[in-house]
C-alpha cells in the first residue's frame, strides 16, 4: 500500500497542470525573471514541519485543521489537502477494492476534506452555493499553493502564534492577518460575524480571488515536489461523483471512460449529455403537474352553477383542496433529488453549477410557497368540516360560518409563510439583507399611495370576524340592506336580499348600525381568568448551564403543590429566556390563574416575584470556583474532580454535574464545580451549598492541597539616567 502511495506521489509530481480560476492574486514578482534561484520547498524553512504534519495526518483523520497561528492552519491545509487527493487518485484509480474498506477510505477522504474546507472563510459566496464554492476553492487553492512553494525565490517564514505576537509588537498597528510573501494568499483571525474567533482561517478575499489565481497559473509547468497534486482539480470536475467517482463508472471499460471524459470547457461529455436528459424528465414531470393543477381549476368553473344549488358539495370541497396539496407536493423532493444529482453524482461544477443551484433553488422556493398556500387552504377547509363534526351540526349553514372565520385566517398565515419563503429565497441567492428589507418596503408603499381602502376593509373584516356581530345564515340589516348573509370574506360581506345579492365593503359594514333578527339572549358567562406576565432582568452574566438551570428550576418550583401557601391554582405556566439588545437576559414567567378580585391577584404576584428572585440567587451558586494553589501537584490536579464528584454526592439533594480545570489566574488554579439543586425550599438549598463548602474545605485539607491566598508583585526599576 504504502509503495502504491509512493509510486502515485512521483507520477502525480511530473503530471502537468489542469483547470480553472478568475481575477488577479498572485503578485507580479513572482513570475518576473529573477537572478536569484528557486527555492525548492525541501529546503524551505517551513518544510520539516510540513512533514511532522503530513505524518501526523496519516494516523489520524479526527482533528482540527483550522489552529492558533498562521504556521498551524496553512501546513494543517497543505498537508490534509495533499493527502486527500493522493486517496482520490488511489481509490478513483480502481474498485477492486472490497466494499467496505473502501467506503471505509472513501469516508476518511470525506471527512478529511471536510476539515480541510472549514479552513476557509466561504462567507463571501451566496449561501445557495456557499458549501460547493467552498470545496472547489480548496482544491484550487491547494494547486495554487503548490505552485507558491514550488516558486519561491525566498525563504517563507510562516508566523507561529508567538511569532504573530512578535510581529503585532513591532508594529505601531496590531493586525490579526498574514499573507504569504509575493501573493494575496492571507490567514486572518478577523471573521465576521465572530468577534471571539482565535483561529486562522483563508480570509474571504482569498477565497472570493482563488479562482482568479488559478487561471493564471494553470498553464503553468509543475514543478516536481513531494507534496504536489497537479491533476486533483481536473480529477474533480471531469469524473461523475464527489472527490471519488462511483464504482458503475470505475467498472466502465477505460475506452468508454476516455469518450466520456472528452472536455467540454470545465464539464465533459457526459456531464453534459447526463443532466440534459435528467433536465429533461425533471420538465416533462413539472409540466405534467402543472396540467394537473390547472384542471383542478377547470372543474371549479365546469360545476360552479352546481356547486351554489347543492349543499351536498359544500362536505366535499376539501377533497379538491388536498387535490391540489399532493399535486404539487412531488415538486419539492423531485427538485431537490434532481439538484443532488447534478451537483453530487454527474459532478457539475464552476458557473454551470452555479447557475443550476439558482434556478433549482429559486423553482424549489416557488414550488415550496405555492405548496404552503394549498397546504393552508386545505387544512382551513377540514378543520371547518371537522370543528362542524364535533359540534355534531353537520348543515351548510353552520358549515359556511365556520368557514368563513376559519378560511381567512388559514389563508392569510399561508400567504404570509410563502412570502418568507420568498425572502429567504433572496437571501440565498446573494442579495445583502438590506437589499432584502428594501423590497419588504415596497407593499409598505403601494399600501401608502393606494391601497389604503383594500387594508381598510380587511382590518375591518377582522373586526367583525372578531366581535361577530352577525354570522353567515342569520337574518340582518346592514347599512339599510336587510337579507341573509351568506358570506363574510376579508375585504367584503355578501347580503342576500329579496331580489338580488349585495356585497357590502367590511368598512362599511363595520360602521354602519347592524341589526341582527336571528339572535336573542346572552351568551354563557365563563369563569374570570387572570394571565400574570413577570419579566425579571438577569442582572449577572450566566453559562449556558445555569440558563439552563434557571429555567429549569423556575419550572419545578412553579409546578410544586406546595408553592403558594394559599388556595390558588395556577391553570397553565410559561417559562423561557429573551435576549437582550443590550447583551443581557430576562426571566419570562407567564401564568394563569383563576383570581377573585385585587388582594388575590396582588398575594400571588406577590409570591411569584419572591420565588423568582431566589431562584435567581440560587442559580448564583449553581457554580462553584474552587482555587488551588500552583504548589499542588499534577496527580492532586488529576485526583481534584473526583474529589469534589464524591463531596457533592455526600448530599441527596445535590446532583453532581461536571468539576473541570477551567483557567489558570494570576495565583492559582481554578476549578468549576457546577450542580444541580432538587429543592423545593431555597432556605435548604442554601445550608446544603453551606455543608457542601465545609466539606470542600475538609476534604482539601485531607489531601494537603491549599487554597491560596492572593499575591501581587512590585517591580522598582531605577532609571540609569538620573
Amino acid at each position: 500500500m504504502l509503495a502504491a502511495v509512493g509510486l502515485l506521489i512521483c507520477v502525480a509530481t511530473a503530471w502537468p497542470h489542469p483547470s480553472a480560476f478568475a481575477g488577479s492574486s498572485i503578485n507580479e514578482e513572482v513570475y518576473q525573471p529573477s537572478s536569484r534561484t528557486v527555492i525548492p520547498i525541501e529546503q524551505q524553512p517551513f518544510y520539516e514541519a510540513l512533514s511532522e504534519k503530513a505524518a501526523a495526518w496519516d494516523e489520524v483523520v479526527l482533528d482540527h485543521v483550522v489552529g492558533d497561528s498562521p504556521k498551524t492552519t496553512l501546513l494543517n491545509f497543505y498537508a490534509v489537502m495533499s493527502d486527500v487527493a493522493l486517496r482520490a487518485d488511489l481509490l478513483g484509480f480502481s474498485s477492486s477494492t472490497g466494499q467496505a474498506l473502501r467506503r471505509e477510505a472513501i469516508d476518511d477522504t470525506n471527512l478529511l476534506f471536510g476539515l480541510a474546507v472549514d479552513a476557509l472563510d466561504a462567507s463571501a459566496f451566496p449561501e445557495s452555493v456557499r458549501e460547493d464554492m467552498a470545496d472547489e476553492a480548496a482544491i484550487q487553492l491547494k494547486i495554487v499553493l503548490d505552485y507558491v512553494f514550488a516558486n519561491s525565490r525566498e525563504p517563507i517564514h510562516i508566523p507561529s502564534q508567538a511569532g504573530m505576537k512578535n510581529r503585532n509588537d513591532l508594529r505601531s498597528n496590531p493586525t490579526a492577518s498574514w499573507r504569504i510573501p509575493g501573493t494575496a494568499i492571507t490567514l486572518t483571525s478577523d471573521i465576521k460575524g465572530d468577534p471571539d474567533n482565535e483561529n486562522f482561517y483563508f480570509s474571504a478575499s482569498t477565497v472570493a480571488s482563488i479562482r482568479s489565481m488559478y487561471e493564471e497559473i494553470r498553464d503553468l509547468p509543475a514543478i516536481k515536489q513531494p507534496y504536489a497534486s497537479p491533476n486533483f482539480y481536473s480529477d474533480f470536475i471531469y469524473t461523475p461523483g464527489f472527490l471519488v467517482p462511483p464504482d458503475w463508472y470505475l467498472s466502465l471499460p477505460l475506452e468508454w471512460r476516455v469518450w466520456l471524459e472528452w472536455p467540454v470547457g470545465d464539464q465533459t461529455l457526459f456531464q453534459l449529455a447526463a443532466a440534459c436528459v435528467l433536465i429533461l424528465v425533471y420538465a416533462y414531470i413539472s409540466l405534467r403537474l402543472m396540467r394537473l393543477l390547472f384542471r383542478t381549476y377547470r372543474e371549479i368553473g365546469d360545476d360552479e352553477n352546481d356547486y351554489e344549488s347543492s349543499n351536498r358539495r359544500l362536505f366535499t370541497v376539501d377533497t379538491l383542496a388536498w387535490r391540489r396539496v399532493l399535486i404539487v407536493a412531488p415538486v419539492l423532493p423531485i427538485t431537490y433529488a434532481v439538484e443532488q444529482l447534478v451537483d453530487n453524482v454527474i459532478n457539475f461544477t464552476g458557473t454551470p453549477l452555479v447557475v443550476a443551484i439558482y434556478i433549482f433553488y429559486v423553482i424549489w422556493y416557488v414550488s415550496a410557497s405555492i405548496f404552503v398556500f394549498f397546504l393552508f387552504e386545505a387544512l382551513g377547509r377540514s378543520a371547518a368540516e371537522f370543528m362542524s363534526q364535533i359540534r355534531r351540526n353537520r348543515s351548510p349553514i353552520q358549515l359556511r360560518r365556520i368557514s368563513s372565520f376559519v378560511m381567512p385566517a388559514s389563508r392569510a398565515v399561508g400567504m404570509l409563510i410563502s412570502v418568507v419563503l420568498i425572502y429567504r429565497l433572496l437571501l440565498l441567492l446573494g442579495l445583502p439583507s438590506n437589499t432584502v428589507l428594501a423590497f419588504s418596503a415596497v407593499p409598505g408603499l403601494a399600501i401608502g399611495l393606494g391601497a389604503t381602502k383594500l387594508i381598510g376593509n380587511l382590518f375591518a373584516g377582522l373586526s367583525i370576524q372578531t366581535d361577530r356581530p352577525l354570522r353567515v345564515g342569520e337574518f340582518c340589516e346592514v347599512g339599510g340592506k336587510i337579507g341573509f348573509v351568506t358570506k363574510i370574506g376579508l375585504r367584503s360581506m355578501e347580503l342576500q336580499t329579496l331580489e338580488s345579492r349585495v356585497t357590502i365593503p367590511n368598512s362599511v359594514a363595520d360602521e354602519a348600525t347592524i341589526v341582527n333578527y336571528s339572535r336573542r339572549g346572552l351568551s354563557v358567562e365563563r369563569q374570570p381568568m387572570q394571565g400574570l406576565e413577570l419579566r425579571l432582568p438577569v442582572r449577572n452574566p450566566m453559562s449556558p448551564f445555569q440558563l439552563e438551570e434557571l429555567v429549569r428550576i423556575t419550572k419545578l418550583i412553579l409546578q410544586s403543590p406546595s408553592f403558594l401557601d394559599h388556595a390558588v391554582e395556577l391553570q397553565e405556566q410559561v417559562v423561557s429566556l429573551e435576549s437582550l439588545e443590550d447583551g443581557t437576559s430576562q426571566l419570562i414567567v407567564f401564568v394563569m390563574v383563576e383570581l377573585h378580585g385585587w388582594k388575590a391577584f396582588l398575594k400571588v404576584r406577590e409570591s411569584l416575584l419572591v420565588a423568582l428572585e431566589e431562584v435567581l440567587e440560587r442559580i448564583t451558586l449553581c457554580e462553584i470556583v474552587v482555587g488551588v494553589a500552583y504548589s499542588t501537584s499534577p496527580d492532586q490536579l488529576r485526583l481534584m474532580p473526583e474529589l469534589l464528584k464524591a463531596v457533592v454526592r455526600e448530599d441527596e439533594q445535590l446532583v453532581f454535574e461536571a468539576a473541570r480545570l477551567v483557567r489558570i489566574s494570576a495565583f492559582s488554579y481554578d476549578f468549576e464545580l457546577e450542580i444541580r439543586s432538587l429543592h423545593l425550599v431555597h432556605d435548604d438549598f442554601e445550608d446544603s451549598v453551606h455543608r457542601l463548602n465545609c466539606r470542600i474545605l475538609e476534604v482539601l485539607a485531607d489531601h494537603h492541597i491549599q487554597i491560596p491566598y492572593p499575591t501581587q508583585t512590585l517591580e522598582l526599576q531605577s532609571n540609569p539616567t538620573t
